[in-house]
């Protein structure tokens, strides 16, 4: 799953070579995502998974571990 989302956040940031992504990377500080960025990697996940996060989730999702941890849930 982490690769996954990993090869998501990837994409949707044009992530530079070199920018290294672990579950404990913050991604507005570490990954520079701003809230577009945020909200269009949202809609990356839900299509990628088919589900629907609510928007609440959206800020309760500070690293890539928050968001693998809630798409486990969903399992």
């Amino acid at each position: 799953m982490f690769e996954k989302v990993k090869k998501i956040l990837e994409k949707q940031l044009r992530l530079k070579e070199g920018v290294e992504v672990t579950l404990d990377s913050r991604i507005k500080e570490d990954l520079g995502a701003d809230s577009l960025d945020v909200l269009q990697l949202l809609m990356a996940i839900e299509d990628e998974y088919g589900v629907e996060v609510p928007d609440e989730k959206l800020a309760e999702f500070s690293t890539v571990g928050d968001v693998v941890a809630y798409l486990e849930t969903l399992k």
